[in-house]
């Protein structure tokens, strides 16, 4: 893949940052999901979600806090709804905070207020956690919102929970979708570990990533019906392992897929029929080494494609010097799979945020190289490629995008062979116009 010249790479996007109080340093390594961020109520409201459950509204222009909730459980992804009709009763915005924790909790705040409309713990159908350690726990891993023909809103979920015994390792899981009062409408529940969540424009398909099958549940996506829950149709890399799907992100009626399997990108049309695929960061010998690195997600729209890909692992060990060539790289595709621009985002991404035909990439650590210029927030134009770059101390974990507003977390981190604490755990707040 070659390069892109950025003459706007160093543009600032005249970010401003709020602390948000003390948190563990994160190391070397990369730590669990810990932080959220949601861009709400039309742009705003800036929604926080901590590591200690503490959930916080700020005006998205003054950074004033609007309300603080208390949640359940870590909060670790956030949602919003605008405004729905349910049953006859009009509703306001509301805030969806997901949980990981003892109870794996989805809880809903007006969002004008804070006030909590409902709450439901997931734990009561994947289970609770048999060991007291954080990948124990139940997990809502991932959170979508979509309107229905009937212009009414509704709310996905999923959420997994993970258990080991000696050698045998089990995943219970379940894809729910709600109203907007909290009424479970349907659920789905397997014994595989979904990664993603993604609802067509229509709002009549919901697309599951499964990440790791290592079940009777035996295929990476799996694409439902959005009013009933029942399977429309399966695809799957057909890959050895348990390593299936990283992201699923819709575009009218086509699909796109990046695969841990192979390693590669897919677009799917209708039935999962295959348009085409194109290497990411596939298996690649470099000396004595064979490495790659997971294509961890996915972005469609307007008939482009962006696939952003993670760490470099070597077959032989987890432990490597060297780097894979296509590692931390978000690289854009048109309609026929033709390459149309790439580039690099340096440092781990947690998760990417996209509106239209902007991306965020929240950059956090390269363990490998530990270089803090990693650690930054980075934009591109989906169509051009066309870049720009907040540099923050600490490492950015998550981020939003709605309209002209992005926000993004940093959480501070100290390399092992360092000793030094960059950044601090606080949100940023900037416009993208």
């Amino acid at each position: 893949m070659a390069d892109t010249a950025d003459t706007e790479r160093d543009r600032s996007l005249e970010f401003r940052s709020v602390p948000l109080g003390e948190i563990e340093t994160a190391r070397s390594r990369h730590m669990w999901t810990r932080s959220a961020v949601e861009v709400a109520a039309s742009g705003n409201l800036v929604v926080t979600g901590e590591w200690d459950g503490t959930v916080t509204a700020r005006d998205a222009d003054s950074l004033e806090v609007r309300w603080t909730v208390e949640h359940p459980d870590h909060a670790v992804g956030i949602a919003s709804l605008e405004g729905s009709v349910a049953d006859g009763d009009e509703r306001g915005g509301t805030v969806v905070v997901a949980g990981r924790g003892d109870t794996g909790a989805i809880a809903a705040y007006d969002a004008a207020t804070g006030d909590r409309r409902w709450r439901y713990d997931t734990a009561d159908d994947i289970g609770e956690a048999v060991k007291d350690t954080v990948f124990y726990l139940p997990y809502v891993v991932s959170l979508e919102t979509g309107t229905d023909a009937d212009g009414n809103e509704r709310l996905y979920a999923a959420a997994r929970r993970y258990e080991r015994d000696g050698e045998t390792r089990r995943w219970h899981s379940t894809v729910y979708a709600f109203d907007p009062d909290g009424s479970v409408r349907w659920t789905d529940e397997t014994d595989a570990s979904p990664i993603a969540l993604d609802l067509d424009d229509d709002g009549e398909r919901l697309a599951v990533g499964y990440n790791r099958c290592m079940g009777d549940h035996d295929t990476g996506l799996v694409v439902l019906e959005a009013e009933s829950g029942d399977t429309l149709w399966n695809w799957d890399p057909g890959t050895e392992g348990d390593r299936r799907v990283g992201d699923v992100s819709f575009d009218g009626k086509s699909i796109a897929v990046s695969s841990h399997g192979d390693k590669r990108g897919y677009l799917l049309g209708p039935g999962g029929a295959e348009r085409w695929r194109v290497d990411l960061a596939v298996e690649t010998e470099l000396e004595d080494e064979t490495l790659y690195a997971y294509p961890n997600h996915a972005y469609a729209n307007d008939g482009r494609v962006a696939f952003v890909t993670g760490n470099t692992y070597a077959i032989e060990s987890r432990e490597t010097e060297r780097r894979h060539p296509h590692e931390h790289r978000v690289a854009a595709f048109d309609a026929d799979g033709a390459l149309l621009w790439d580039d690099e985002v340096r440092g781990f991404v947690h998760g990417l945020a996209a509106d239209g035909g902007r991306l965020v990439a929240p950059c956090a650590q390269n363990f490998r190289v530990r270089d803090p210029d990693t650690h930054a927030v980075r934009w591109f134009d989906l169509e051009s490629g066309a870049s720009a770059t907040e540099h923050l101390d600490g490492i950015a974990t998550a981020a939003a995008v709605e309209g002209g507003t992005v926000a993004a977390i940093e959480e501070p981190v100290a390399y092992h062979d360092e000793g030094e604490t960059r950044g601090e755990y606080a949100v940023w707040v900037g416009s993208l116009e």
